[in-house]
């Protein structure tokens, strides 16, 4: 599958625990971070998905939407990032932060897990939305939307 020029883009960011955490919580955020790591770019993961598509098919004035995922982020970490990043005019692109962690996921079934990424990215694209308004870029988000939701389906 060609992934070039794709509109979205994945990354993971996962913590090996607290610095005072002891070695077994250490361990538990490690495989936690490894664990989530299918769900991207395993076997079914979504990242593939996402790829198929492409920015031309939705505007000129945004290249990349970067979901980045935060696993179990440090408490510091965590506070301080945005809903939605700043839209970087030079590079055409935009970051998209996802805290995943214990409540919102590994806490879940399976299906409750696929779910909520789906939901996660969807919510996020409604914020994506009210920037490419602001800015007046001219993605086509009605269009972005109905297909992201359809390749998540």
């Amino acid at each position: 599958m060609n992934t070039e020029n794709s509109i979205f883009g994945c990354f993971v960011s996962s913590s090996g625990g607290n610095w005072d955490d002891d070695q077994k919580a250490k361990d538990v955020a490690t495989a936690q971070g490894a664990l989530f790591r299918t769900y991207i770019w395993g076997e079914q993961g979504i990242c593939d998905n996402l790829k198929q598509l492409k920015n031309s098919d939705y505007g000129d004035d945004l290249l990349l939407v970067l979901f980045q995922f935060y696993v179990n982020p440090i408490p510091f970490e965590g506070s301080n990032l945005k809903e939605i990043e700043n839209y970087r005019k030079k590079e055409k692109s935009i970051g998209i932060p996802i805290i995943i962690d214990e409540s919102n996921f590994f806490s879940q079934s399976e299906s409750d897990r696929r779910l909520f990424l789906k939901t996660a990215i969807l919510e996020k694209l409604l914020l994506l939305e009210a920037t490419v308004k602001k800015r007046k870029l001219d993605t086509d988000m009605i269009k972005l939307k109905h297909d992201t939701k359809n390749i998540l389906a």
